[in-house]
């Protein structure tokens, strides 16, 4: 009896450990942003992101946890010919995180920091062709929780963006009339999955 016992207390604590993700980790999800144009409607479009990540677990039930992502993100300017602007950016966010650990899964809170820089910044349209305009930084600020289970992690995350990242001023082929960007960002809703190794 006193072994099975024994067992037990040493699986369930090599399941505790477990269920607060350390280590490298592969993530993925789902961007869906929401920019400003000056006067323009634009609507909300639907990105992805996928990157490298790694989760270092502090004590209190904090953890801090750096990724390397590459993220595509969009906009449709209704009032443009239909244009729609893709932007993919290389992004740095660093994840504050702090959660109880309660053996089978830990849920967190989530403060994340971030830069970026895009790569590449497009336009297409009903009467466009593919049109490059220019590059920017951005930096932001993420707000979420999430959820950790064994090695598997997801977190949901509310984005403001700071910077511009793909100004619509170098598309010389839409005519934008009088309208200068206001506050050209992408911030909005993103989703991720990460799985640790």
């Amino acid at each position: 009896m006193k072994k099975i016992f024994f067992l037990a207390v040493i699986a369930l604590m090599a399941f505790s450990a477990s269920a607060s993700a350390q280590g490298f980790g592969v993530t993925a999800g789902m961007n869906f942003n929401s920019t400003k144009f000056k006067d323009v409607k634009m609507d909300a479009q639907a990105g992805w992101n996928v990157g490298l990540t790694y989760a270092f677990n502090l004590p209190l039930g904090f953890s801090i946890q750096p990724a390397l992502v590459y993220s595509q993100k969009g906009a449709l300017i209704e009032k443009v010919s239909d244009t729609k602007q893709t932007v993919g950016a290389i992004n740095l966010p660093v994840s504050v995180q702090w959660g109880p650990d309660l053996l089978v899964a830990r849920p967190f809170v989530d403060v994340t920091p971030y830069v970026g820089y895009s790569l590449f910044n497009k336009a297409s349209g009903d009467v466009l062709d593919d049109l490059k305009g220019g590059n920017g930084f951005e930096y932001g600020l993420g707000l979420g929780a999430g959820l950790n289970i064994w090695k598997l992690q997801a977190i949901v995350r509310y984005n403001w963006n700071f910077g511009v990242l793909g100004s619509l001023k170098d598309f010389t082929g839409v005519n934008l009339g009088s309208l200068t960007p206001e506050d050209q960002t992408y911030g909005g809703i993103s989703f991720h999955l990460a799985f640790f190794f």
